[in-house]
């Protein structure tokens, strides 16, 4: 008689399972919930300690690390000196083993959950089960997931599971058994950059391409994320996100998180804002956010930090759009937005502080790991460097721009008028060449403005091209050995600088 070993947290359908094993002459062997369940519904069960012949001890922490079990696990039953010790030390090979492992994860994931209940929630037999199991596929069927149970019962129907699919078990099992090992590692882990990295991230869905059509790609989340995140997000109506899709929205989401005390609306384009605005109703700071770009925005991504009305809806219908983010809809602003067929609807929740992870960018073999950039005007040390100091009006609007432009690609400069962008220069090679876009774009707007640099002017001619252009006021973060060059420039124009002392430098 075949014999297969179940020992279960998750109990989705290992009743019916183990009714069609009994079907197929399996004996069925369980411990502690799982045996008790599949007793309760019929099921002839023998117990752990009867295989073992001792007690399960120490609270159930010790009952299936013991040689009757993994013997029969690990033993190659074809060859004679294996065969040979299993009936010295009367232990019969297990066939078919059954195991997922204790929910650590939900477990950790609980408000006010202590240490020490984290700490008993950490499987030790089931994993050392499992891996004994897939390290022996080529004789033992190791499973998992649920999800794979119908299949392993159609193979055990059609005269046996075949290597191949054995194989295909084991490896999903040392994955499982790999990522459960790296929430543990990293619940149990004060250092902030470790002498080994681990990380594990699930499978959130399969991308038809990646940047291109050429490139295959698939988007993966953290098993655990704080809000707002892409990953968390809910999507409402369209089409399935791409990888395009996915990296723009994220830094959408990103820069409209950068704004709590007031109604705003980004909009994005290659992962670059080309429109933001602030407003007292929603739909007054997308009408700014339009406003600063109306040809750059059309197939862009449009984050919003409220509830979308009805009206707000029509304004935002009347463009084509890629993807909407929002934390919610009313009934009325989703039957206007779903008539549009294309248009990709997420909510996500912005109620709570945005994920403050660690951000990963992958390099040439390896990769680097730095904190997340969440550094406001708050929290740097800013000092008024000219004569002139900015007037009230030029202070709001530069207390607008600093986080936009932290959200722009280095080189960066931002020209903002009220509380609405009216240019951005992204990602070029120089500053005066990016000043020079952003002020092209900004047109009549120019005038009055005033300008964000994510970095220091290493010379005073970023001050001198933004001065002829009508900026009245400019906000960088100075500690360049040439900050005096700027100042006087400033000065002599008759225009406010203020210094950050702090740089927000965008690479990636």
């Amino acid at each position: 008689m075949k014999r297969a070993l179940l020992s279960v947290s998750d109990k989705t359908g290992i009743v019916d399972f183990a009714k069609e094993l009994e079907k197929n002459g399996y004996e069925i062997i369980s411990t502690g919930g799982t045996k008790r369940t599949l007793e309760a519904s019929g099921v002839q069960v023998v117990g752990i300690s009867e295989v073992t012949n001792f007690p399960e001890i120490l609270e159930g922490r010790v009952k299936t690390l013991h040689p009757a079990i993994h013997g029969g696990l690990l033993a190659k039953p074809d060859q004679a000196d294996h065969r040979k010790a299993l009936e010295k030390q009367a232990i019969q090979p297990i066939d078919l083993v059954v195991v997922n492992l204790y929910p650590f994860k939900e477990t950790m994931q609980k408000k006010d959950v202590t240490e020490a209940e984290a700490i008993e929630n950490i499987d030790i037999g089931g994993p050392a089960m499992l891996r004994a199991a897939a390290k022996n596929h080529a004789y033992v069927t190791v499973v998992t997931d649920p999800a794979d149970y119908d299949e392993v019962l159609q193979g055990i129907q059609d005269e046996g599971v075949e290597l191949e699919k054995r194989r295909q078990l084991a490896a999903k099992v040392f994955r499982h058994t790999a990522a459960y090992d790296v929430l543990v590692a990293d619940y149990l882990t004060e250092e902030v950059y470790p002498e080994t990295l681990t990380l594990t991230y699930e499978k959130k869905q399969a991308l038809r391409y990646g940047e291109n059509p050429h490139q295959s790609a698939a988007f993966y989340e953290t098993p655990v994320h704080g809000a707002p995140t892409l990953a968390a997000a809910e999507q409402l109506h369209g089409k399935a996100l791409s990888y395009n899709n996915i990296n723009d929205a994220d830094a959408a989401l990103a820069l409209v998180s950068e704004f709590s005390d007031t109604k705003a609306a980004v909009a994005v384009k290659h992962t670059n804002p080309c429109g933001v605005g602030v407003g007292d109703t929603l739909t007054a700071a997308f009408a700014e956010a339009y406003a600063a770009d109306s040809v750059s925005i059309f197939g862009g991504i449009v984050a919003l930090n409220a509830t979308v009305d009805a009206e707000t809806a029509e304004a935002l219908s009347n463009i084509f759009l890629e993807v909407l983010i929002a934390p919610a809809y009313s009934h009325d602003a989703l039957a206007i937005l779903q008539q549009k067929k294309n248009v990709r609807l997420l909510k996500v929740d912005m109620n709570e502080h945005r994920d403050t992870s660690r951000v990963v960018s992958s390099v040439s073999g390896g990769m680097l790991v730095q904190d997340e950039d969440r550094k406001g005007l708050a929290d740097a040390e800013v000092t008024v460097a000219t004569k002139r100091g900015p007037t009230a009006a030029e202070w709001k609007s530069l207390a607008f721009a600093w986080p936009v432009v932290k959200h722009v690609k280095s080189n960066a400069i931002v020209l903002a008028k009220g509380e609405r962008t009216v240019g951005v220069g992204a990602g070029q090679m120089n500053r005066v060449g990016a000043a020079e876009i952003a002020i092209e774009q900004a047109g009549t707007d120019a005038e009055g403005s005033v300008l964000a640099s994510d970095a220091f002017f290493p010379m005073g001619d970023t001050v001198e091209t933004a001065v002829k252009a009508g900026v009245t006021a400019i906000i960088q973060p100075g500690g360049s050995k040439r900050d005096q060059k700027s100042i006087d420039a400033a000065d002599e124009a008759g225009i406010a600088m203020v210094f950050t002392g702090m740089r927000h430098f965008r690479h990636a």
